[in-house]
Order: C-alpha cells, then structure tokens, then sequence
C-alpha cells in the first residue's frame, strides 16, 4: 500500500473536540484521470482488506487511548463533517469519549443503519458502568473473531451519515 503505513483522519470526540486518529492503512491513494479517488472497493488491497476484517487495522487507536482522547469503550469516533448533520438525540453521543469498540459495534458494528447506530451509541451513554463496559469488551473478541458486521450491504466500509428526518429516538 505504500508509505506511510498509518492512516491519520480528524474525528470528533468527547464534547464535540477534534481529534486526529490513528490506523493502519488500508487502501491505497489511486485516483482516476481527474485526480479524484477511485472507488473505495477499488483501492483496498489484498492485505488491507484483511487488516479490516480481523480489525487490527485499529490497533494504532491505542496511541489515542493513551493520549486520553479515547476510551477502551464508547461511540465509535465519527467524520467531523457528520457534526452539523446531527439532530441533539444523535449530539449526545459526544457526552462520552469514542471508544476502539462499543455498544454498536457489538450489534452489528457497519450492518446496521445510522439510526441504529445512533440510538445504541446513546443508549451506552445513558447506561454507562464498568459492568456494561465489560460486556461489551467481552463481546466484542466474539464479534472479531467471527468478522462478522464488518461491511455495510456489500460495501466496503458503511455509506456516508446524511443527516436523518428523524428528530428524536422514537419520533
């Protein structure tokens, strides 16, 4: 995949703050004639699309854990370009640091939809303990180990936030 072998990204964290993260690589930069980037299903190499199966393609988010930016467990971090597109339901994911894994990701991690997504990330939020934590920590090894959740609907990765209708859980 080339140099460098990190993948840096801004994300948002807790309370909104910007944060730059930490991966390995996993597709290369290729782009078409109009120096746009080819299609994502495109640019995954071979090995990286085994790094993000077995998900040690996160690894280097420990460096993030250390920095205290991140948490063992929480809402996964997402695109800072997701921020203004969040309804104040969605917003209370930030109340907590992101975590290297978390409620969502133990319920279908990319195959499910953002709405979901959104409503467990709070529903951690709201039920925060080391009990919880735990849980979802030892889910989580079960989820890795069957690589299962890993893509959405044939997609490499999941498709991009694109605000909701939705107001609140519920509405």
């Amino acid at each position: 995949m080339g140099s460098p072998i990190f993948f840096r990204q801004e994300r948002v964290g807790l309370n909104e703050q910007i944060f730059m993260i930490y991966k390995f690589r996993t597709m290369t930069d290729e782009r078409n004639e109009n120096g746009e980037f080819i299609p994502e299903h495109l640019r995954h190499t071979k090995f990286g699309r085994w790094l993000r199966s077995t998900s040690l393609d996160e690894l280097p988010e420990l460096f993030n854990i250390f920095k205290g930016e991140m948490s063992i467990v929480g809402p996964r971090p997402l695109l800072v370009k997701y921020l203004p597109l969040y309804n104040e339901h969605q917003k209370r994911r930030h109340e907590v640091k992101p975590g290297l894994t978390g409620f969502a990701q133990v319920n279908g991690r990319n195959a499910i939809s953002w709405e979901e997504r959104f409503n467990l990330d709070v529903e951690y939020v709201d039920h925060l303990s080391f009990g919880f934590d735990m849980k979802i920590i030892l889910r989580t090894f079960g989820k890795v180990f069957s690589r299962e959740g890993i893509n959405y609907e044939g997609d490499v990765t999941m498709e991009d936030f694109t605000g909701s209708d939705i107001k609140e859980k519920g509405s």
